[in-house]
């Protein structure tokens, strides 16, 4: 309630990528005071035995986790875990750091709960990544590798950007996510087509038979593909032996906004994410669900505000979920209103 009434009215007056570094880099050096950590983990975690999960031969404490994006250089998940979260997925990395586009970049349509952001995989690059994630406190927060190509690198070359990123972060992450299906890369998305996501998936799996451990490698799918083009991209994942999905991204659809027309039309371009995308996001894990015969953890991502846009997206065949346009619009104690609803729930998942 504090959130909502006191601190986001505050914020949401500020330039969003302004308040977004604000934001992180107060709760880094509020952190360093001795006691803090442990005061916020004792507000925020829930903890309880229905919470637990086992997916992709690790153990998730809770089902509920940060979005990547939110951390792309693995510089607050350690602060961030003391918010409830059981996993965290920083990136999308890129072998070599780049700037992103060029700013304004990060937009909120308030009366819609969304942002829309074109970003453009601004990141420092997997060698300082790789450095961070070296200072990992807590041996049970589970985080996640999302990797994607330098914009530089046409798609004839993506495989080879993939590869890097892949070998570089492996041995310090718990798993790894494919990232083809962001909108605000030039022609990333053509990569989801089955020569090019076949390519990079061949050359990811052949890299992972390298390493003793075997670790999961999942494919982060866009909620702007047509049910055909979905079948045809599961079929050349499947074909390749991924472990798991994310579903999905953020979208390109500008479709029955409440944000008035012109307010639109002046931000541009860019991924849509939030409340917008929700049922676009339940409608692609039903569907990935079902093609997979129930076989492969989904993680469900796209409009989560409440404890119900969580079952909902559990009872579709979501096996965890993740939150970040929610985190921002209901503040941190989201994960932990998620959780205790489904301790109360009846819900089996």
């Amino acid at each position: 309630m504090i959130y909502k009434k006191l601190i986001r009215p505050l914020f949401f007056k500020l330039n969003p990528e302004f308040a977004h570094h604000l934001v992180v880099w107060a709760i880094r050096i509020t952190f360093l005071i001795p006691g803090v950590s442990k005061i916020i983990s004792i507000i925020f975690k829930v903890s309880h035995p229905k919470l637990h999960r086992r997916v992709f031969e690790l153990g998730f404490s809770n089902p509920i986790g940060l979005a990547a994006g939110f951390d792309k250089n693995a510089d607050f998940f350690n602060e961030l875990s003391a918010f409830g979260f059981s996993f965290i997925e920083i990136g999308t990395v890129t072998p070599l750091p780049q700037p992103g586009n060029p700013k304004p970049r990060l937009f909120r349509l308030i009366s819609d709960k969304a942002l829309v952001n074109r970003m453009g995989f601004n990141n420092k690059g997997v060698d300082y990544v790789k450095l961070r994630l070296t200072k990992r406190k807590n041996p049970n927060l589970i985080i996640g590798g999302n990797i994607g190509k330098n914009t530089a690198t046409p798609n004839e070359k993506a495989a080879s950007d993939y590869l890097i990123a892949f070998r570089e972060l492996y041995p310090l992450v718990d798993y790894l996510v494919i990232n083809v299906s962001c909108p605000n890369i030039k022609d990333l998305r053509d990569l989801q087509n089955d020569n090019g996501l076949g390519e990079i998936l061949s050359a990811i799996m052949d890299e992972r038979k390298k390493f003793h451990l075997q670790k999961p490698v999942l494919l982060k799918v866009s909620p702007d593909l047509t049910n055909e083009q979905l079948v045809s991209t599961i079929r050349v994942a499947e074909k390749h032996g991924i472990d798991g999905y994310i579903a999905t991204n953020t979208s390109t659809s500008r479709e029955n906004l409440r944000t008035p027309i012109d307010r639109v039309k002046a931000i541009g371009n860019g991924g849509l994410s939030g409340k917008p995308i929700a049922e676009r996001s339940t409608e692609v894990i039903k569907l990935i669900y079902a093609l997979t015969h129930g076989q492969k953890p989904i993680i469900g991502v796209g409009g989560i505000f409440t404890p119900e846009d969580a079952i909902e997206k559990l009872k579709a065949g979501a096996s965890l979920l993740q939150v970040y346009t929610g985190f921002i619009y209901e503040g941190p104690s989201i994960v932990k209103r998620i959780n205790k609803a489904l301790i109360n729930s009846d819900i089996s998942y």
